[in-house]
C-alpha cells in the first residue's frame, strides 16, 4: 500500500524540444484545425498515447496547407520519465510516414519553440523544363517557361534588409502588431532545371515568401522588371493581383535558428 505522502506526491514534467520533418501535401497545416487535420494534432495524438494523457505540442511556426518540413522546431511536456532518444523510437512508430521526428532533446523550461527562435530558412523548389518528372511534382513547383536566373537574383537582393512587408503578405484574418520584418538574406540557386530560392528572415507574414517567390518568377519570366521589388517595397500597400502567390508544394521550412544551435 502506498503511503499518503506517495499519493499526494506531485506529477514532475519535463520539458523536451523535437525536430520535425513532414511531407504536407496531405494536411491542412501545421496548426490544429476543427474541420481538417493539421501535422500538429497527429502529432499531439501520437504523444497522448505515450503519456496516456493529453498533451499540447507548440510550434515554432505555422505552416500552410500543402507546405513541408525539414526542420520544424516544437516543444512540448510529459510527466512519463522517457529519455529522448526511446521518445522519438516510439513516436516515430505509431507516427505516420509523412511525418517523422528526427531529433529529440530535453529542453530548458525557458525554452520556447516560437518565442525563443531567432530566425527561420525557407526554401522554395521550382522545375523549369518542358515536363515535370512525376516523382518530383509533390515537392517542387513546373515552370514550363525558360527564367531569366540573373533577373531574379537581382530582384531577391531587393528583399534583403529590413521592410515593411505588406506588399509580399496575405490577410491573416487577424491583428498584427506590425508587417516590418527583417531578411537576413536571398539567394537564388540554379542546378539544370532546378531553381531553388533560399530565404533566411527573423520571422514571416502570411504566405509573404510565397508572394516573394512568386514576384520573383514573375520577373524571371519577363513580366517585371528587379526594380519593381523596390517600388512595392516602397509603396507600403496591401498586396494587389500584381504579386502571385506560388502554390505551396514547393516550400519548405527548411530551419529554425536558436541561440544554442540545436539544428
Amino acid at each position: 500500500m502506498k503511503s499518503s505522502s506517495q499519493k499526494d506526491a506531485p506529477v514532475v514534467f519535463r520539458k523536451y524540444k523535437a525536430v520535425i520533418a513532414y511531407d504536407g501535401t496531405n494536411f491542412s497545416g501545421w496548426q490544429y484545425q476543427d474541420n481538417a487535420l493539421g501535422i500538429q494534432q497527429v502529432v499531439e495524438e501520437v504523444l497522448a498515447a505515450l503519456e496516456l494523457s493529453s498533451v499540447r505540442v507548440y510550434g515554432s511556426s505555422r505552416t500552410d496547407a500543402g507546405v513541408h518540413a525539414r526542420g520544424f522546431v516544437c516543444h512540448f511536456s510529459l510527466s512519463k520519465p522517457i529519455p529522448p532518444h526511446n521518445l522519438m523510437r516510439a513516436a516515430n512508430s505509431r507516427l505516420p510516414p509523412s511525418v517523422r521526428m528526427m531529433k529529440v532533446a530535453y529542453a530548458d523550461e525557458k525554452f520556447d519553440a516560437r518565442l525563443s527562435a531567432k530566425g527561420k530558412e525557407y526554401r522554395y523548389q521550382l522545375y523549369q523544363a518542358d515536363i515535370l518528372p512525376p516523382h518530383l511534382a509533390p515537392y517542387w513547383t513546373y515552370c514550363h517557361r525558360p527564367l531569366n536566373l540573373e533577373a531574379m537574383q537581382k530582384a531577391a537582393s531587393y528583399f534583403v534588409g529590413r521592410h515593411d512587408f505588406i506588399s509580399f503578405a496575405a490577410n491573416p484574418n487577424r491583428e498584427l502588431e506590425t508587417t516590418v520584418r527583417n531578411i537576413f538574406s536571398f539567394t537564388v540557386r540554379k542546378a539544370g532545371p532546378k531553381y531553388v530560392f533560399i530565404v533566411r528572415g527573423d520571422g514571416f507574414l502570411y504566405k509573404q515568401v510565397r508572394s516573394m517567390v512568386g514576384f520573383l518568377i514573375s520577373v524571371g519570366k519577363g513580366n517585371e522588371k528587379p526594380e519593381a521589388v523596390m517600388e512595392l517595397l516602397e509603396s507600403a500597400s496591401p498586396r494587389t493581383a500584381r504579386v502571385e502567390t506560388a502554390p505551396s508544394r514547393g516550400l519548405f521550412l527548411w530551419k529554425v535558428f536558436y541561440n544554442r544551435r540545436f539544428i
